[in-house]
């Protein structure tokens, strides 16, 4: 099977990591070889993987072994729940340069030291926050992720940033492969928020591929730095990332995306009852802003 590079956007405390994290454990236990890249300077991409509080990242091994060449591929690969292979590309300190470039550094190394050659059959890169640092296009604009994955919710903002994202992957789609492959909806418990995320999915000309229910047991396993799959194998939220896990595995659809415009997402959120007459300007304001 050809390798599949999948990376994970979506808004910042979307619920990003929790979701790949849980995920991945849910793809390894149907049998797939996975490896996860953090690409976010907060490391805590692998952390329910590797159970620990933060991998040490690829960026401060570099600092401390004097330069990046300096360092193994076994010193930055760390084998976690259910052979998962794990790695953190870190960052700078904030306020001091771009957290991009600890994501450029990383997806070097591993390729030159042949990560990417072991059995992996999917990569998944999880990447911070919003596309509008160069460096977290990196997956995209450097033709690494052919497979993204925009994880969103029923929330205002969420679904500005799900299609600011999808801005993000038509400038690269034209000139590469990258292709949007699917909404993940990160229930918030709001109104109708299926069905508003499949209508978003529907302009975006996209899928949601997975709805994941709110559930307590995520924050259970989270404190014991554990997915559910691994932390209550029997609860039904286990099933949900089961069911993600298998879509994902099978999925078929990849677009370039049809990002719609300020004024649509309103109409959107209107229609949905989410946004007031009184409150339409507050898209335009957050985009200014």
């Amino acid at each position: 099977m050809a390798l599949r590079q999948c990376a994970i956007y979506g808004k910042g405390g979307i619920g990003k990591s929790t979701t790949t994290q849980n995920l991945v454990a849910a793809m390894a236990e149907a049998g797939q070889r996975i490896m996860i890249v953090g690409c976010d300077p907060k490391a805590d991409s692998t952390r329910l993987i590797l159970h620990a509080k933060a991998q040490n990242t690829i960026m401060e091994m570099a600092a401390e072994a004097g330069s990046v060449e300096d360092l193994e591929l076994e010193d930055v690969l760390k084998t976690g729940y259910a052979n998962i292979q794990c790695v953190e590309s870190g960052g700078p300190e904030p306020g001091v340069g771009c957290a991009g470039r600890g994501v450029i550094t990383a997806i070097n190394f591993l390729e030159e030291e042949g990560a990417y050659d072991e059995d992996v059959d999917f990569v998944f890169y999880d990447v911070l926050g919003d596309v509008v640092c160069g460096g977290f296009a990196m997956p995209i604009r450097e033709n690494k992720a052919q497979e993204i994955y925009i994880v969103v919710s029923g929330e205002m903002m969420a679904m500005y940033a799900a299609n600011n994202i999808a801005k993000g992957i038509v400038k690269y789609a034209n000139s590469g492969s990258v292709r949007l492959a699917g909404l993940i909806c990160n229930s918030r418990n709001t109104d109708r928020e299926d069905d508003l995320i499949i209508a978003l999915a529907e302009k975006l000309g996209t899928q949601m591929i997975h709805f994941v229910p709110r559930d307590n047991v995520v924050q259970r396993a989270e404190i014991r730095r554990m997915t559910v799959i691994e932390y209550d194998p029997k609860a039904k939220q286990a099933d949900e990332y089961r069911e993600l896990a298998k879509k994902i595995i099978e999925n078929k659809k990849f677009v370039i995306p049809t990002p719609i415009t300020m004024d649509e997402l309103e109409e959107l959120l209107m229609e949905f009852g989410i946004l007031d007459e009184e409150d339409e300007s507050i898209i335009g304001k957050a985009a200014e802003a």
